[in-house]
């Protein structure tokens, strides 16, 4: 585990910036998509979260991070209208 992952918190959803990412495939059909989450699906997925008022693992793979991206982004508006 690199020093940046050792500093990172527990949970998600505290205050930190809003950088912003998409998954332009089906999460389920990633062939990475049981690594951990990269940093900018946490980054997002906190901030998404703490707009929704959830907290969630910060454990989480790269393909339950899109998939909670997905979830939040409805709940919370910010996702594009399909």
């Amino acid at each position: 585990m690199s020093d940046a992952d050792q500093n990172q918190p527990d949970t998600l959803g505290g205050e930190r910036p809003d950088p912003s990412t998409t998954a332009s495939k089906d999460p389920e059909q990633w062939v990475t998509g049981d690594e951990p989450m990269t940093g900018p699906q946490r980054s997002y997925l906190d901030t998404l979260a703490r707009e929704a008022g959830e907290e969630l693992s910060a454990d989480l793979t790269k393909a339950e991070a899109s998939e909670h991206i997905e979830r939040l982004q409805e709940k919370t508006g910010r996702g594009a209208s399909s």
